[in-house]
């Protein structure tokens, strides 16, 4: 997890939430609402992702776009910016998201854990999706 100051009430009560249901959780920080520029914590938790040393993060600024911006940089990072259950079902379902962003000022505690449990319970289908998924990094 990760986050600026803008998610990190939302990424505190999540982290509590994930631990207690058996999630191991890294944070890469803020750990605080002090102003702090998204970047300097999405970029490691990206990095990690991207090198294979994490399976899946929860990312986490004010509006949520910041952080999906950022950690998309990676080539092997697919961030979904979500702010409902059925944005979480269908990122991860038809474009197998490992990084889930989440607007820490436009949803609540219940509606972000319910997006973050749907996230990390719902498979990636595969099939007509993998080809497409397969084209993302493909530059013209």
């Amino acid at each position: 997890m990760a986050s600026d100051h803008g998610g990190y009430a939302l990424k505190t009560f999540l982290k509590e939430k994930l631990e207690k249901a058996g999630y191991t959780i890294i944070d890469f920080g803020t750990d605080s609402e002090e102003s702090v520029d998204y970047p300097d914590m999405i970029h490691p938790l990206a990095s990690a992702i991207n090198k294979g040393e994490l399976e899946r993060g929860i990312i986490f600024c004010g509006s949520g776009n910041g952080a999906q911006m950022t950690a998309n940089k990676y080539p092997n990072v697919r961030a979904g910016l979500c702010w409902d259950v059925e944005q979480a079902k269908l990122t991860r379902q038809h474009n197998d998201a490992n990084v889930l962003s989440l607007p820490g000022r436009f949803v609540t505690f219940e509606e972000g854990w319910e997006i973050a449990d749907t996230f990390l319970n719902t498979p990636f289908e595969g099939g007509r999706h993998l080809a497409r998924v397969n084209k993302i990094n493909q530059l013209i």
